[in-house]
């Protein structure tokens, strides 16, 4: 009997290899903007976004996800940090290095975020 929608194990392990070599180089071949969608948990207004880079490898293996990533942003309104919460560490890392560059309106005071980004390989 023939499962549906089986991964053929040669595919999974290529898989598997690809993915190893890109955690412990950490390149990507090249930068490749993500088709995302960004969502924030809490109402700051953002006024300079930048796209992460979605990892060319990734996309042609059409491996995807959602990647959540906790801010602080500080009072002057830029990103002091970044943790990844949730998601791929891969896709992690590219969003947060795009997450630091953002920049949002002053506020009174310090506040945490959560941003949640989708990586859609099939757009």
């Amino acid at each position: 009997m023939v499962k549906r929608n089986a991964i053929h194990p040669l595919a999974r392990g290529v898989a598997l290899v690809v993915l190893s070599t890109l955690i412990v180089s950490g390149i990507s071949n090249g930068p490749v903007t993500a088709q995302t969608q960004e969502t924030v948990t809490a109402e700051r207004k953002l006024i300079t976004h930048v796209e992460p880079e979605y990892p060319d490898a990734l996309k042609r293996l059409y491996i995807g996800g959602v990647v959540r990533v906790e801010i602080v942003v500080a009072a002057n309104g830029s990103v002091k940090s970044t943790k990844l919460v949730g998601g791929s560490p891969i896709l992690g890392q590219s969003s947060m290095k795009a997450i630091q560059q953002w920049k949002y309106v002053p506020a009174a005071a310090e506040q945490t975020l959560v941003v949640k980004i989708e990586f859609d390989p099939h757009r």
